[in-house]
C-alpha cells in the first residue's frame, strides 16, 4: 500500500485540538507543561511557529518550530503512530529547518527526555549529533 500524499503548512487556532491530541497519542505532554498554552504562544508569535503535515484533512505529523534569533529549536516532533515509516516525521522537521533558515538562523537544536531515547536513532538518521552540555533551569513564578 502507498502511503497517503501530504502537505505541510503552518497551524492556525482551529488546528489546536487536533494537534494537541496527536501530541498526547506520541507520549510528549509532560506534567508541567501546558500544551493548549505552549500552541498559542508559538502560534501567535513572531519568531516561532507550529507545522503541520495534513493527509486528508487530518494532522498526521506536528513539530514546533522557534528561535531566539541565533539558536532555532523544534519541539513536540510528533507524527501519527499509524503513520510511522513514510516520511512524515522527515518531513516536518526538515520543514522546520527549512523555516529557520528562512529567518537567517544557522543552527537548530533539540532535546530528547530521557523518557523518548529511543528517537535518538531517527534524529541520528537527519545528521543530529549529541551536544554534551551541562543544562540548567529555573522555574520562573509568572
Amino acid at each position: 500500500m502507498m502511503p497517503m500524499p501530504f502537505h505541510i503548512r503552518d497551524a492556525t487556532a482551529e488546528d489546536e485540538d487536533q494537534v494537541i491530541a496527536l501530541w498526547r497519542i506520541c507520549g510528549l505532554v509532560a506534567l508541567h507543561n501546558d500544551p493548549f498554552a505552549d500552541f498559542r504562544f508559538a502560534v501567535a508569535g513572531p519568531a516561532s511557529t507550529v507545522l503541520v503535515a495534513l493527509a486528508d484533512d487530518l494532522i498526521v505529523a506536528s513539530a514546533m518550530v522557534g528561535h531566539d534569533g541565533h539558536r532555532g529549536w523544534l519541539y513536540y516532533v510528533a507524527c501519527a503512530p499509524g503513520r510511522r515509516r513514510e516520511g512524515l516525521g522527515s518531513s516536518v522537521v526538515a520543514a522546520g529547518e527549512k523555516w529557520l533558515c528562512a529567518r537567517g538562523v544557522a543552527k537548530v537544536q533539540l532535546m530528547v527526555r530521557q523518557t523518548n531515547a529511543a528517537v535518538v536513532p531517527f534524529y541520528e538518521q537527519l545528521g543530529y549529533e549529541d551536544m554534551p552540555r551541562v543544562l540548567m533551569s529555573k522555574w520562573l513564578s509568572t
